[in-house]
């Protein structure tokens, strides 16, 4: 065991001196001022700070004379009368390498600037083809693949919309995100490799394409079926390399994130807000400037492959990796990573195997994100890789960045998260909405950040936004995790404070697992638990309750297993399922999951739920561990 707070790694005064944030402090006219007395002005004076990142990082755009910040959440708007592209600024070199592929088989690819401005030339000029133009929706079903972001910054070059998901999720997955969307434009690969094997998606694409009537045109990578076009046909002609200036909050991605009703929410994030935010946290919090080399270990369906190819905005090369985490850390060596960042389990995974991690003699820190790291996985590191420190990163989908974070003007210590990101007006509030310090509560944002949604798609009147997020404390962003924060403004992030899922950093929707179970005849009902804690990523559990005259046989069982595998994805695999004679519902019908969630991490069952407020309160006993 290791002890919470035990001091790890201290920034000797050459890291201070040669940090990025430094150079913006020296810049700002704040030279050695504390971090907690710079985070303070960042969000008591957001429009202040958040014009600094413009200007510092020289934004190619016309920032017009409105507002930087008009309105409250969840109306704000910034800056007003502003345009630009984010193609534009991740694709500003001309020189150098622009990105890195290795594959799973030790297929290695570079592109250069020039070759990756001309490559989405191309595609740009392949979807303008196609009909393409400013607002439409091009879709991918792409794995972590140079094309992917070839692609997307193609499709944001036209100021049309990009949406991605990974090809492990299954057909009902990917549909219920991608027919919301309307795409006009599928791109889609025949297959990928995860841990030796070819996985085949030929007909799931087919599938797919077949269920969203708005498509004009499937762009296949490998072998088209008939009627679809090939990546080649795509970029078969020269273009020029244009870039559509867009308003500030005009769409750049829709990305999913799923609750415990209805279809995955498509969260909608601008070009602004992105821009702002991914130059301000790679390159304070991560440390990230030009020629540095950047790994995150990610799919195209989760935000951190957003957030990895915005290493472009700063100059870094992204090193795009498809297939399963074999040895991520040989990766890094022989790519001479700079920075290496990938999901705490897969730090605890290494810990546990007796991994060696050697040759990382270009590493400067290691990012761990998607779920809380333990004290012992900090230690880890610092055992094996004196000297790099790691930093915990936390934040969501919803924002597409970290709240909470690191930098290296701050020690590291076992179990904490160092700091509140700049321009994150990070809070922790009790139930009655008044904030505390060293105890847990809910983690909020008091004010706003510009890569908050600027909507969320078909949502017009943004009931379902406001609801998401400002359905607690009024004007106030909720945000679903439990949070500690210290008084030096350090954090502990305690995990999802509601009924989410959180599998290997992507956050799941139990409506999901639903759709799948309850299709089966002999399932009359279910219930899907995370046991997940601090440090652990914990066990998936499905209850089910059986129709009149069925078992649940081992061969149900499989079946279940495969579909939810199949239709889905690997990681909706439950570790067990369990039969119970009910599942517990509200007066209203709703599933009851939080108290079901309580009782198996050890609440007792009269106090995880009041009866009066149940349709069954009688079923719950049968949930004890």
């Amino acid at each position: 065991m290791v002890n919470e707070g035990a001091l790890l790694w201290e920034p000797a005064d050459e890291v201070i001196a040669q940090a990025q944030i430094t150079r913006y402090l020296d810049w700002l006219g704040r030279p050695g001022e504390r971090y907690e007395d710079v985070w303070q002005w960042s969000v008591d004076h957001p429009a202040d700070f958040w014009t600094s990142i413009w200007d510092y990082f020289g934004v190619l755009g016309e920032r017009g004379d409105g507002p930087v910040l008009s309105g409250t959440m969840p109306g704000a708007e910034w800056f007003a009368g502003a345009t630009l592209n984010y193609a534009e600024n991740a694709l500003r070199r001309t020189e150098g390498t622009a990105l890195v592929f290795v594959g799973e088989d030790g297929a290695r690819h570079e592109l250069s600037c020039a070759d990756l401005r001309a490559e989405v030339a191309r595609v740009r000029a392949g979807l303008v083809r196609l009909g393409v133009g400013k607002g439409d929706r091009v879709a991918g079903y792409l794995p972590n693949i140079p094309e992917a972001l070839v692609a997307f910054l193609a499709t944001a070059s036209l100021g049309a919309i990009w949406s991605a998901g990974s090809p492990d999720f299954g057909v009902p997955s990917i549909v219920d995100r991608f027919r919301q969307i309307e795409p006009k434009v599928l791109v889609a690969v025949d297959g990928y490799r995860y841990n030796g094997r070819r996985f085949d998606r030929a007909e799931a694409v087919a599938e797919i394409a077949g269920s969203l009537p708005s498509l004009v045109a499937t762009v296949w990578i490998g072998e088209p079926r008939e009627g679809g076009l090939s990546w080649g046909d795509l970029r078969a002609e020269e273009g020029p390399l244009e870039f559509e200036p867009v308003p500030f909050g005009h769409p750049l991605w829709i990305l999913y994130s799923s609750g415990t009703t209805g279809l995955p929410k498509p969260i909608v994030h601008g070009h602004g807000g992105v821009v702002l935010e991914h130059l301000k946290s790679l390159s304070f919090h991560q440390d990230l400037g030009e020629g540095d080399v950047f790994f995150w270990y990610t799919t195209t369906g989760w935000m951190m492959w957003n957030y990895l190819i915005g290493a472009l905005l700063v100059g870094a090369v992204p090193v795009l990796y498809d297939g399963a985490p074999i040895d991520l850390w040989k990766l890094a060596a022989d790519e001479g990573v700079t920075y290496f960042g990938t999901g705490a389990p897969y730090i605890i995974a290494s810990m546990k195997s007796g991994a060696e991690p050697s040759g990382l003699d270009t590493l400067r820190g290691i990012g761990s994100t998607g779920s809380p790291l333990p004290p012992e996985g900090f230690a880890w590191v610092a055992e094996k890789l004196p000297g790099i420190p790691v930093g915990s990163f936390s934040g969501g989908t919803d924002v597409c960045t970290g709240f909470v974070g690191a930098t290296p003007l701050h020690e590291i210590r076992a179990g904490i998260i160092p700091c509140r990101s700049l321009g994150a007006p990070v809070a922790s509030f009790d139930p009655s909405g008044k904030p505390v310090t060293g105890e847990v509560g809910e983690l909020v944002l008091t004010g706003p950040m510009p890569s908050m949604p600027v909507m969320f798609w078909n949502d017009p009147d943004g009931s379902r936004y406001r609801d998401s997020y400002f359905d607690v404390y009024p004007g106030i962003w909720r945000h679903g995790d439990w949070i500690k924060v210290n008084e030096d403004g350090s954090c502990v992030i305690y995990g999802r404070s509601d009924s989410t899922l959180n599998r290997g950093g992507v956050r799941m929707g139990t409506s999901e697992f639903y759709r799948v179970v309850e299709r089966f005849e002999e399932i009359a009902d279910s219930l899907v638990i995370d046991t997940g804690q601090l440090g652990q990523e914990g066990r998936l559990l499905l209850y089910v309750t059986m129709a009149e005259g069925a078992t649940l046989t081992d061969e149900l069982v499989a079946a279940l297993r495969t579909a939810l595998r199949e239709e889905l994805s690997p990681r909706h695999v439950p570790n067990e399922i369990r039969e119970v004679p009910g599942i517990p519902r509200t007066l209203s019908g709703k599933k009851l999951e939080v108290p079901v969630r309580k009782i198996l991490l050890g609440t007792p069952v009269e106090q995880a739920a009041n009866p009066d407020a149940m349709a069954n309160p009688e079923v719950l006993r049968h949930f004890r561990p």
